[in-house]
């Protein structure tokens, strides 16, 4: 019997932006920095004002950028989708913390101590047979 060859990966030039993931709940967040940008912040094809309404949300997705100076000069266009307005915000700053460490390395400790890098794992539990939710029994009767 022959042996499978491995496929071999082709190494391309190198890409003019950088991609990255970033997770909360549901929520997932596809990102792509481009560090000669123009300072465009485009979520789900719309500008981020418009996306994140909300300004807790807008805040909590920029804070890496804010944090080292290169919100005006770097493009972000991010794909989310899942969970809610406030996971999926906060999956985009996982995202973001991500690429700027691809970015630069020497920001880890920084990004690190503010708690950007370390994925929240927290999820829903799933519902158990008998009860009404994930804990929740049913009420109790006596007659």
């Amino acid at each position: 019997m022959p042996i499978a060859k491995k496929a071999v990966k082709k190494v391309t030039a190198p890409k003019d932006y950088i991609q990255t993931i970033g997770r909360r709940k549901r929520a997932v967040a596809r990102l792509r920095l481009t560090v000669k940008g123009d300072g465009k912040f485009i979520v789900n094809e719309m500008p981020i004002l418009e996306y994140f309404p909300y300004t807790l949300w807008r805040d909590v997705a920029v804070e890496p950028l804010v944090h080292v100076n290169l919100l005006e000069d770097v493009g972000v266009t991010v794909k989310v989708a899942g969970g809610g307005k406030h996971a999926q915000s906060e999956a985009v700053r996982l995202a973001v913390a991500r690429a700027l460490l691809v970015h630069n390395e020497d920001w880890r400790s920084v990004m690190r101590k503010m708690g950007w890098l370390t994925r929240d794992a927290r999820i829903k539990e799933r519902k158990k047979p008998g009860l009404k939710r994930a804990r929740r029994a049913p009420q109790w009767q006596k007659r």
